[in-house]
């Protein structure tokens, strides 16, 4: 656990008590604080109700003696409107924060020679791969890297902080919002495409809140940006000609005087004006997929800077398993391969998923984003047959009516029991059956892991099915 000394006797509010909120209550009641808490579901209430910090509502918390309101990242500041607790905090001008500020607050407490270093990621997608993929390497050459943040354990649940220790925080455009201090030695920007722009009300403020994680970075720093899409290209010139910190691009489309690339199915990094080969990818099987590509160059140049030799890091690249629910291959003998990428809420993570194989039979839909699926009108060369579902069933079939064979299903299950079916009868040699949705999960899954879940337990029971009437 982490805490924060400076916060000893203060009294701080906790709005919102999943798993990082109740990380946070901990953590400061262990730093000697008067934590005041409260969650508008009640079964998240009576978590409280042995504790501390057992819920009240905000109506009786000593507003004149409140120091910082610590809110959930899913809590509204701007956009739909902000959230009554964020407009009352605001009206009493205390400071709502998130858990990483107390973390970055608590970090800054430590003398600077004896203080962890820390790497933050971010973009809109493949940022949970590139933090665990990050970890991965690190831990590989006995570094004491705790993985956390928006993945993993909440951040102030992660072992306390020694000057050995390397924190790898993977940190969404919300905890982005709620951060002002952390300064990162590493902070990586992968890649930007319009998202959350219900939250964040306009596509520029979802950019500026992805480049906070810049902030506060020194010339000894180092900042990973992506130059694959327009917003993190110009994100990369700008603070290159800002000077405030060492900056290395990446790129998994073309190749880089500086910073690494992938090209080929291969890594190149450049040292001192020299480009290297640093390795294949070919035995990264987790890593499949130019957008995977660059998250290994993100990965490469972040350990290198950390003191990882990058021949050394690509060779932990090979044992890499992946994440759940990310490009997740389930292989079944005698099948097509199945690919469980639920994680791909967006139209952009779908899209790079669609790249990566041939002859793809596409399961999608959910809640459509602002622009449901018309960024992928470009990218549906690799796909035989959409199956869509969902909420977003009706619209995506509009918005791809003519560029691709589609099946609207019932539900998941219709879905891949029809993809299945058509992707046995085909004449492709290497058939994948892709779920990637392009939405949300909320219409109906919980989250994206459940969804997720969902499918892989479908897949078992065809599998069982068939091999049981045969």
């Amino acid at each position: 656990m982490i805490t924060i000394s400076s916060l000893k006797n203060a009294h701080v509010g906790v709005f919102g008590l999943g798993v990082s909120g109740l990380a946070t209550c901990e953590a400061l009641i262990a730093s000697g604080a008067h934590v005041y808490s409260w969650d508008e579901n009640k079964a998240a209430r009576e978590k409280t109700a042995n504790t501390e910090y057992r819920c009240e509502h905000p109506k009786q918390w000593p507003w004149d003696a409140m120091e910082y309101v610590v809110v959930s990242p899913g809590v509204p500041l701007t956009h739909p409107k902000p959230h009554a607790i964020v407009r009352k905090a605001r009206a009493s001008n205390i400071p709502v924060v998130g858990d990483v500020e107390l973390f970055a607050r608590a970090i800054a407490e430590i003398e600077e020679s004896e203080r962890p270093r820390i790497v933050a990621v971010t973009g809109s997608n493949g940022k949970s791969t590139t933090s665990a993929l990050i970890a991965h390497i690190l831990r590989s050459v006995g570094e004491n890297a705790q993985l956390g943040g928006n993945i993993g354990e909440a951040v102030l649940s992660l072992a306390a902080p020694v000057s050995s220790t390397i924190y790898v925080l993977e940190l969404s455009s919300f905890q982005l919002d709620l951060t002002y201090s952390l300064a990162a030695d590493v902070s990586v920007l992968l890649n930007i495409t319009p998202d959350h722009i219900d939250r964040h009300g306009t596509l520029g403020a979802y950019v500026e809140a992805k480049k906070r994680i810049f902030r506060n970075q020194s010339p000894s720093n180092l900042a990973v940006v992506g130059v694959d899409d327009e917003y993190s290209e110009a994100i990369c010139t700008a603070l290159k000609a800002a000077g405030a910190q060492g900056i290395a691009p990446i790129s998994a489309q073309s190749t880089l005087g500086e910073g690494a690339y992938a090209l080929g199915g291969s890594l190149y990094y450049n040292l001192d004006g020299k480009t290297i080969e640093a390795g294949e990818l070919s035995g990264a099987k987790a890593l499949c997929g130019s957008h995977n590509h660059q998250n290994a160059s993100a990965a490469l140049v972040t350990c290198q800077k950390l003191g990882v030799a990058p021949a050394v890091s690509v060779n932990a690249m090979e044992r890499f398993e992946g994440l759940p629910h990310r490009m997740e291959i389930i292989a079944v003998e005698g099948y097509p391969n199945f690919i469980n990428d639920s994680k791909a809420t967006n139209a952009g993570a779908a899209m790079r998923a669609l790249a990566a194989f041939d002859d793809v039979f596409w399961i999608a839909g959910g809640r459509a984003k602002s622009d449901g699926a018309i960024p992928l009108r470009n990218s549906l060369g690799n796909v035989r047959r959409a199956y869509l579902f969902g909420e977003a069933a009706d619209l995506f079939a509009q918005q791809l009516e003519g560029l691709v064979s589609i099946v609207l299903c019932e539900n998941l299950d219709v879905a891949i029991q029809n993809a299945l079916t058509d992707a046995t009868a085909s004449d492709a040699k290497q058939p994948v059956i892709l779920f990637s949705p392009a939405c949300a999960s909320y219409d109906q899954y919980r989250n994206f892991e459940e969804r997720g879940d969902a499918f892989r337990a479908c897949v078992e029971e065809l599998v069982f099915q068939n091999g049981a009437a045969a």
